[in-house]
């Protein structure tokens, strides 16, 4: 038969994991048309109400699925795409463009709003099709049908990998609704609706019987310092910070963590619209109103689908009774949302009080107020705050814990000495053990020294899952854990680690940043542009976004281009001898060799003034590119003798291939 026509024989029913037998009449089998594991774009179009409408009027009902048939045929194939199987009133489809597929969806729609109109769902999400032993499955086709059958009449509902494809294209738009949990699917899944070409864009509420509904699932936004000095802000970002604490202690609630909260610091977004990007059914905020040894707060557990407030409360108090005030506020908010907590768990669950000294508590607050600025300059400033609250409240666990923290991300970002930042931390984290083991802080300090100083992989695994079993919302331990999977050589896992985590912490700069680096290491380069584009948009952390966009680009070979974000890298530094690293290495692999040599110079400059900072790797690099193999494993030596960088970090960067197989970085090892 010209050109092939392939029969498919459906195995099992829509709540499986959709295997497919085929029998190819071409010449050639279907292994031919689709490689045995391959990135497609799947989409699912079902007609609704047909079982009803056969019942009503069988001749309607068959003249509206012959010209569904006709429609998707002639569509599909205009749009380069492949009708696998008819199933009933429905039909799978791929594309080897996500692009094709979406525009495919919509002039479907469009032409069945032509009498006789027939009203469809479709869904479409990109995933891996398996083709092994005569079927075809696949997670990727699980999710696209369940996101097919959540899409109301007329709309087209696609994934947000889908959406990552077609986000910067000017003929189609969407329209975000948000998280949902979907049958069968482990992790929520955030869906949008494509808006072009007058489709259906459904409210949440529409859809929201369609789905099961997130149950306890808090967010906790920050607190409004409605103080009169604007320097109290350190205090009600802590106050919001230690009910998060509180909060991620309760048995049975889901918290969202810190970093994708605040996100909405000094916004003014809907509460309904800021559930939904966040997957909570539940939002408390509040405002915090110090003056002198006198504070006010003021807090309120909204209900995010109607903006019910389900409780309020305003507390007036004497500094020294904060404690129990966030007590308080924590133990009503569990017990509004876990009505069978009984109290012998309210009163095991209930969050300590780090300190009763007030002056140390001030003290630790404002370290956490540098501590997440997250700048080297801030956390050594962070680091000055909690050493502080210590020498006021000499068993602060939390303040040691703080302390060891920050070292560790000193310590591995080069901005101190392995050996002194690393001592530091083990310094700290033990006295932090010793005074309170329940503190997650504690175990990702110790995790970074493992990782990057230590080299002890099996520690740094247990450390990092006993971090992720006393609070699963620090957003910190998430990258190491992808760094730990890198260094084990599992990239598939770093990669599903990191894409796991920001469904679970979806506005997170480090986090997405992490999950960049993560498709960088696995040389899924324009992922790692994509990721580097979001973060872009969200305008957190400019400087290091365009760098991970920069590199990304460069290793998918357009290096004049990587050069040119580099160069404006640079720019933002602001400093004439830092962030010249990509740049040096930029202007090697161009043959620029001069300008190259001219970064190096920059960075021995640096080395001499700052020489508690740690240049090897950037040395390293550039030298690597600039093809000067004595250099660089003389660098390489220095990194492996400061413990700055594990040697097998090397190795994984895919700007490094050339260095796999070298005696002399086996001898390293």
């Amino acid at each position: 038969m010209a050109g092939g026509a392939l029969i498919i024989f459906k195995k099992s029913n829509r709540n499986g994991p959709f295997p497919f037998c085929f029998r190819s009449l071409s010449h050639g089998s279907l292994r031919n048309k689709i490689d045995m594991r391959q990135l497609v774009a799947i989409m699912f179009a079902d007609m609704a109400g047909y079982t009803a409408l056969m019942q009503e009027n069988e001749q309607l009902a068959r003249q509206k699925r012959h010209r569904l048939k006709s429609v998707l045929e002639s569509a599909v194939n205009l749009h380069h795409g492949k009708i696998i199987q008819y199933y009933g009133d429905g039909s799978l489809s791929i594309f080897s463009s996500a692009i094709n597929a979406v525009q495919c969806a919509v002039t479907i729609q469009q032409q069945l709003r032509e009498a006789p109109v027939v009203d469809l769902r479709i869904g479409i999400h990109t995933g891996d099709v398996t083709v092994e032993d005569g079927a075809i499955y696949g997670d990727g086709v699980n999710l696209a049908s369940r996101v097919e059958s959540l899409a109301v009449p007329g709309s087209v509902f696609i994934s947000e990998k889908v959406h990552d494809e077609i986000r910067n294209q000017e003929n189609i738009t969407s329209h975000e609704l948000g998280y949902f949990e979907l049958k069968n699917v482990k992790l929520p899944v955030r869906i949008f609706a494509i808006a072009s070409g007058g489709l259906v864009i459904p409210s949440r509420d529409e859809i929201r019987g369609k789905t099961k509904r997130p149950s306890n699932r808090l967010a906790v936004l920050p607190f409004v310092n409605m103080s009169a000095d604007p320097e109290n802000e350190y205090f009600s970002d802590g106050i919001t910070e230690e009910l998060l604490n509180a909060l991620t202690k309760v048995d049975g609630l889901q918290v969202t963590s810190r970093t994708s909260a605040y996100a909405f610091k000094g916004k003014n977004d809907d509460i309904r619209d800021i559930a939904v990007k966040l997957n909570v059914d539940k939002v408390l905020e509040g405002s915090v109103r110090k003056a002198g040894s006198r504070v006010r707060i003021t807090a309120q557990l909204i209900n995010a689908a109607d903006g019910y407030h389900l409780w309020s409360e305003t507390y007036d108090r004497d500094l020294t009774d904060i404690f129990e005030v966030q007590d308080e506020i924590s133990g009503i908010i569990a017990n509004k949302l876990r009505e069978n907590l009984i109290r012998a768990q309210r009163e095991s669950q209930a969050s300590k009080a780090p300190t009763q000294n007030i002056a140390a508590y001030t003290a630790y607050l404002q370290g956490l107020h540098f501590y997440n600025k997250t700048t080297p300059a801030d956390l050594r400033k962070s680091i000055e705050r909690f050493e502080e609250a210590i020498q006021l409240e000499p068993g602060y666990a939390q303040a040691y814990a703080m302390i060891a923290t920050a070292y560790s991300q000193l310590g591995a970002s080069g901005q101190l000495t392995p050996h002194k930042a690393f001592a530091l931390v083990h310094e700290y984290a033990g006295k932090a053990l010793q005074l309170d083991s329940s503190i997650a802080e504690i175990y990702i300090a110790e995790a970074g020294a493992y990782l990057f100083y230590e080299w002890k992989w099996k520690e740094t695994y247990e450390a990092l899952q006993k971090a992720l079993h006393l609070n699963p919302s620090a957003a910190a331990t998430y990258p190491l854990l992808g760094y730990y999977h890198v260094l084990m050589g599992e990239k598939a896992q770093a990669v599903k680690a990191l894409e796991d985590a920001v469904k679970i912490d979806p506005l997170s700069p480090a986090i997405n940043h992490a999950l960049g680096n993560m498709y960088v290491f696995a040389e899924r380069y324009d992922d790692a542009i994509r990721q580097a584009n979001k973060l872009l948009d969200l305008n957190t952390h400019i400087r290091q976004n365009l760098e991970l966009k920069a590199w990304a680009t460069g290793m998918r070979g357009d290096w004049e281009e990587a050069c040119h974000l580099f160069e404006e890298v640079y720019r933002l530094t602001n400093h004439p001898l830092k962030g010249v690293m990509g740049l040096g290495y930029a202007y090697a692999k161009l043959g620029q060799t001069e300008k190259a040599m001219e970064c190096i110079h920059k960075m021995e400059q640096r080395q001499r003034e700052e020489p508690d900072v740690v240049l090897d790797a950037d040395f390293v690099a550039v030298w690597f590119a600039i093809g000067n193999m004595d250099k660089v494993f003389y660098y390489i030596s220095q990194c492996v003798e400061k413990r700055a960088v594990p040697v097998n970090l090397f190795l994984q960067y895919p700007v490094f291939k050339g260095l796999a197989g070298d005696p002399r970085l086996e001898a390293l090892k």
